[in-house]
């Protein structure tokens, strides 16, 4: 007679976070570019500036993840930053200093801070390591800082083929 074929795996108790869910969707982010409000691609005016963003619609800003960049190669007094703020912040969601996939990486940082770690008490915790996401060292730090005072074990990779990160010698 043959032995049943046990998923050793399943039955471990193994408790797998992939970090790619932490990342907004690419629709939850806007990015506010000063580029387009310079005049000839090189100065911003203020006068011009001030005008056009109280003209802007913000509508498509409207319960977003807003980055606000320039992307030319130009010099960009700080308070041409802040100004837009006054705009965004009645419609976006939370506003950053970045491109797209820096928002990004930002909203899924604080989405790791707001993880109650007190529920990984003494589990074996496994952090994926392949995914559909591109996952910064960043927020693999966040999330080891983040569960090590918790876990009874913390590993890296597939559950098939894992890196130990840490395992408590102590009982928790």
């Amino acid at each position: 007679m043959e032995e049943p074929i046990v998923n050793r795996i399943a039955q471990s108790g193994l408790i797998t976070i992939d970090l790619g869910e932490y990342f907004p969707s690419p629709e939850e982010v806007a990015v506010f570019d000063i580029q387009d409000y310079l005049f000839q691609g090189l100065i911003l005016r203020e006068k011009d500036y001030r005008r056009a963003l109280q003209e802007k619609d913000w509508q498509p800003y409207q319960n977003k993840y807003v980055g606000i960049v320039c992307s030319a190669d130009a010099i960009i007094p700080l308070w041409a930053y802040m100004l837009p703020v006054h705009y965004l912040q009645p419609v976006a969601r939370k506003i950053y200093y970045g491109d797209r996939e820096a928002v990004r990486q930002q909203v899924a940082y604080e989405r790791i801070q707001l993880i109650p770690a007190e529920q990984y008490q003494g589990q074996r915790v496994l952090v994926k390591g392949c995914g559909d996401e591109s996952i910064p060292p960043a927020l693999y730090i966040a999330i080891s800082e983040k569960l090590k005072p918790y876990v009874k074990s913390l590993m890296y990779g597939e559950a098939c083929s894992n890196i130990p990160i840490f395992k408590r010698k102590d009982n928790i």
